[in-house]
């Protein structure tokens, strides 16, 4: 996460974690929704550099880079387990 010092991240990340879990009607606790927004918030940076040459910069386009990849991890976890 460019620019976030580590507790932002963790507050970014929980915030877009919780997020996520309320519009894909999840429910995966505080721990998870940060693990799922930081995570999906590395992941999605990572595409993007290599993708696009940048990613969003600040609070806002790191929570919403956050959101975007915590959906994205939380639809992947569904499939998984639906597939077992």
């Amino acid at each position: 996460m460019t620019g976030l010092g580590w507790l932002a991240a963790i507050i970014v990340g929980g915030i877009a974690g919780w997020l996520a879990e309320q519009f894909m009607k999840s429910n995966m606790g505080i721990l998870m929704n940060i693990i799922l927004g930081i995570v999906g918030a590395v992941v999605l940076n990572a595409i993007l550099m290599f993708i696009v040459g940048s990613t969003l910069g600040g609070w806002i386009g790191q929570l919403i880079i956050g959101f975007i990849g915590a959906c994205i991890l939380i639809a992947i976890a569904r499939a998984f387990r639906r597939s077992t």
